[in-house]
């Protein structure tokens, strides 16, 4: 980060009036870079991920942000709306646990091992 700035003061020693529309273009730069490399592709994953969270349904195995690893037995949504507050329950072992939708960190469904 001191790059730009000792960048910054080197072009404001020469013409003041030029080094302005450059400081303007070179910081302009530098958060594009920085939305095109980081904000961006958070989030379109973001977005994938709420989708898929989205559209869970029964017997799909999922991995909460806890770690735990479980089948969708049921989804209780309110209105019939979906959103990240629904209730869904999950069989993990001979358990059954009730996680929220926002919880889920990975949606894989199930298929039979061979």
């Amino acid at each position: 980060m001191t790059v730009p700035v000792i960048a910054s003061f080197a072009l404001l020693q020469g013409s003041p009036a030029a080094a302005v529309p450059q400081m303007i273009f070179m910081y302009g730069a530098i958060f594009a870079i920085f939305y095109f490399v980081l904000i961006r592709p958070q989030q379109k994953q973001r977005k994938a991920h709420d989708e898929l969270v989205k559209t869970l349904k029964r017997g799909d195995e999922i991995v909460t942000a806890g770690g735990i690893v479980g089948e969708v037995v049921h989804i209780a949504s309110k209105d019939g709306a979906v959103s990240m507050d629904d209730r869904i329950t999950i069989r993990s072992g001979e358990s059954k646990l009730i996680v929220e939708r926002g919880r889920i960190a990975r949606v894989g469904s199930s298929a039979p091992v061979a």
